[in-house]
């Protein structure tokens, strides 16, 4: 018998506000408790949830564990709607065929990929 994952844990300064954000990217709401000011806050996905907690240390390296998303969108849409609400763009690895991704960072400066989404063409590289 192993053992199942059941948070991802994210560190961060300000773990509302960060939650809040992440909220967006996967359009999923906090979880009801959270509060602005609140030390943790949750994001729900079913039977695994992503945790923020706050800690009084500053992000300091490249992660080693980071997200990768596939968007229902095409990728290049998506990678445009992250950068509207506060991502940056950290490396483009998007290849002139369309196949790629693009690595991004969330306003605190934690690094994940956008794949390619559903509808792009070929939809999985």
């Amino acid at each position: 018998m192993g053992s199942s994952i059941e948070n991802i844990v994210v560190d961060c300064a300000d773990a509302y506000e960060l939650g809040r954000w992440w909220s967006r990217v996967l359009d999923v709401p906090l979880s009801a408790e959270d509060q602005p000011g609140d030390p943790e806050t949750l994001i729900e996905l079913g039977d695994r949830n992503i945790l923020f907690i706050q800690v009084p240390e500053p992000k300091t390296v490249k992660n080693r564990l980071h997200f990768c998303l596939r968007p229902d969108v095409p990728r290049d849409e998506e990678v445009q709607r992250l950068l509207g609400i506060g991502a940056t763009l950290v490396d483009d690895r998007r290849r002139p065929d369309g196949t790629g991704w693009a690595v991004l960072a969330d306003p605190e400066g934690n690094e994940f990929c956008v794949l390619r989404g559903a509808h792009d063409d070929p939809p999985r590289l």
